[in-house]
């Protein structure tokens, strides 16, 4: 039986809970899970408020095991010594971990931050092992906890300051999620980590702006700064402000909505001042933007129009000459005829932006308030490994992953983005045209990511931030961009495929600039994970790690993560390796009219990646792998880009400016698969089989056939051509 609280315990609560409810709305879930009696409380640890947020959401009084050093401050003592907080310090650990199993044996809530330190970064820290020896000590179940929206509050490190910040609104919105409880034996760090991320991933799609309409949060981003430059098309030099920008897409809406009743329309451009209006016009028109791949095989963008009932098309006199053959929609929009009619509308309308409100406006537009889960986007996968897949990307999808990807950038105003990967590509969708216009960042486009020379020359020219693109091009850049061009770069992310460690370090080498490896897919709207660079430090901070060479990064706020078995589907652990299962706000619902390939990789709301992956204690991802890219030979699992990663370095090809070789598979009746090498350069067989043999590769391993081709294939996005490998690799 716990002692009666004393009245300056109750004092103490009761003014500290009146003031803090002042201050913040906490919406607080799960709180019917907690145990009756006492039980170790794991919380994340982003702020220098979450017990007292915590506290908040919590029906019973909450015992915090607080740093001896913090715990003896003058004037912070009386308050932890009358709420009955637990002093814990590293030299008389065996004394702490005595007292909190005893409060919990009492009947009493222990609360221990199991990261040992706040976030600088927003991201979940290692967890230390302390919590698991009170957990055994007192033979009680762990219950972990999510507090999610402080990150960015002004007792949070975002920005690279603690206290000194605005509060950006009050009061502030705080959601907090009490997990389901662990027995102590199993409660080790990876399932923690697991039930940390599903936490997190349930709090941020309570998120209320996720139930919004994107195509009124860009009006309310553009708005914003409206007299900064929000675009400038590298074709020409030419800028629009992100007043002007908005203006010229509110006018082309209402051609768009009058003259094109579907509810979807194609959008067929290059990067470029006209395609940002046109995707934003059709947004603005409440309708879904389909880009479609101009790259991309006359089948293929047929199979596109026919799946997605295309009948309009916005697009451009130059361009129409370019495709030719190009199998193009009933009705085709030129918007270099109708844009230069519409002048006297744009003006009106920059004034209508000028002095109307964000809400007004919208309505006035006729947007609904809710988008949620409608479709707001229409891409369509690659096709790298078969035809092209419709993803609909719903409202919540975008306006999560643009939220997701600025939290972890944490650019600001005067910063740009890079603007060249085609909008037909989720990261170019997703990051270049709807990041600008929603954060206060420019975009600096340009139509063709192959064009390394001028790439550069705009990356110096506009002293742009961020540039997000593959290896494929990332090796351009190593042979025609010079050093001093890209000195402006704080962020470098590659993402579509893996980057080859020998590249990486080749481009560091050159530029003295950390490449950043991400990853995500089309189904992922596409940010899932990104290596960041390292937060800022005071002097004695500890090192807090946000990027670690080989992994594609720490998972993005809200999205959580399974590792299965890629056969059986069985639970596995994060440190183990198996197929990455997601999920989160900015997953998709499903393939385009395809109920049974949604049902081949969406299971209960978890989105089966076709990736191999395992964490590791510090929370990196590691890719080891696509399934697709594997052959089952003689019964063992062969990976294709390993065997080209041992290639490489044995062969001593690492660092080439261009992609020398790919291994794929045929058919073979007595292993079921035989290992097929495509390369550029000129091999005898049985020197590479020996050189790969004396290196220590296993002999299933070794190529059975080795065959020259003139360019290894890739599509129009930087992604390796699967299906065309397989095509050159037949007998």
């Amino acid at each position: 039986m716990n002692p009666p609280a004393t009245f300056l315990e109750r004092l103490i609560r009761t003014g500290g809970a009146l003031l803090a409810r002042c201050i913040y709305r906490i919406s607080a879930h799960g709180a019917e899970r907690l145990p009756a009696g006492g039980f170790l409380l794991l919380p994340n640890h982003l702020t220098w408020v979450d017990a007292i947020v915590l506290q908040l959401a919590c029906p019973r009084p909450i015992r915090f095991l607080v740093f001896d050093d913090i715990y003896n401050a003058r004037l912070l003592n009386p308050i932890f010594r009358a709420v009955g907080a637990l002093p814990i310090s590293p030299r008389k650990a065996k004394d702490a971990v005595r007292a909190a199993s005893d409060a919990i044996l009492a009947g009493d809530i222990v609360c221990i931050f199991p990261e040992g330190e706040l976030s600088r970064s927003g991201m979940l820290l290692r967890l230390k092992r302390g919590y698991e020896l009170i957990a055994r000590t007192a033979k009680c179940p762990v219950v972990p906890a999510w507090t999610d929206n402080l990150w960015g509050s002004i007792f949070s490190f975002k920005g690279g300051k603690y206290f000194f910040k605005w509060p950006s609104q009050i009061p502030y919105p705080v959601t907090v999620a009490f997990g389901d409880p662990v027995p102590a034996e199993k409660a080790d760090i990876a399932l923690v980590r697991e039930r940390f991320l599903e936490l997190g991933e349930f709090c941020y799609q309570q998120r209320p702006m996720l139930r919004g309409h994107l195509g009124e949060a860009c009006l309310r981003g553009l708005r914003r700064g409206q007299f900064t430059v929000g675009v400038v098309d590298g074709s020409d030099h030419s800028t629009l402000t992100r007043g002007s920008l908005l203006a010229a897409a509110i006018a082309l809406s209402r051609y768009v909505r009058a003259e094109c009743p579907r509810h979807r329309v194609a959008i067929v451009l290059p990067p470029g001042r006209a395609a940002l209006i046109a995707n934003l016009a059709v947004l603005l028109a409440d309708k879904v933007p389909v880009n479609l791949n101009f790259t991309a095989g006359t089948a293929a963008v047929q199979s596109c129009i026919a799946q997605a009932e295309l009948k309009h098309c916005l697009t451009a006199h130059p361009f129409v000459k370019r495709l030719g053959d190009f199998p193009w929609p009933e009705h085709t929009v030129f918007l270099d005829d109708i844009l230069p009619a519409m002048k006297h509308d744009i003006i009106a309308w920059r004034a209508a932006v000028l002095l109307t409100p964000s809400w007004l406006l919208a309505r006035a537009l006729g947007l609904p308030r809710v988008g949620d889960r409608r479709e707001a986007f229409l891409l369509f996968t690659s096709g790298s490994s078969g035809a092209p897949k419709g993803v609909a990307l719903t409202h919540r999808n975008l306006l999560a992953n643009v939220q997701q990807f600025a939290l972890m950038l944490d650019l600001s105003s005067g910063d740009s983005v890079l603007g060249s990967l085609p909008f037909f590509h989720s990261f170019g969708a997703t990051v270049t045209v709807l990041f600008p216009m929603l954060e206060p960042v420019a975009v600096v486009t340009y139509p063709n990511p192959l064009e390394i020379s001028k790439l550069a020359a705009l990356i110096e020219r506009y002293k742009i931030s961020l540039v997000v693109t593959t290896p494929t091009f990332l090796r351009g850049y190593m042979r025609k961009a010079e050093r001093a061009q890209l000195a402006s770069l704080k962020l470098l992310v590659t993402g579509a495929e893996k980057l080859p460690d020998d590249l990486a370090k080749a481009f560091h080498e050159q530029f003295g600039i950390k490449v950043l490896q991400g990853y995500g897919l089309t189904e992922t709207s596409p940010v899932a994970a990104v290596n960041l660079p390292e937060p800022k430090a005071r002097p004695g901070d500890a090192v807090q790690p946000s990027s670690r060479d080989g992994s594609i990064g720490k998972l993005a706020p809200g999205v959580a993560a399974q590792i299965r078995d890629p056969e059986t589907g069985a639970h596995l652990s994060l440190h183990e390796s198996g197929m990455l299962w997601l999920r989160g706000p900015n997953v998709f619902e499903g393939y385009l009219d395809d109920p049974a390939r949604t049902a081949e990789v969406i299971v209960d709301g978890w989105f089966k990646t076709g990736d191999l992956a395992r964490f590791d204690e510090d929370g990196f991802c590691f890719i080891e792998g696509r399934l697709a890219r594997f052959s089952k030979i003689g019964g063992e699992m062969v990976p294709h880009e390993t065997v080209e990663t041992r290639i490489v370095e044995t062969l001593g090809l690492g660092g080439e400016s261009e992609r020398t070789c790919a291994i794929t598979a045929v058919p073979d009746e007595a292993k079921g698969e035989a290992l097929v090498l495509l390369t550029t350069r000129d091999f005898d067989q049985a020197d590479l089989r020996k050189k790969l043999a004396d290196a220590g590769t296993p002999n299933l391993w070794i190529p059975r056939v080795v065959r020259k081709v003139e360019a290894i294939p890739v599509l129009g996005t930087g992604k390796l051509d699967l299906k065309r490998c397989k095509e050159l690799a037949a007998p």
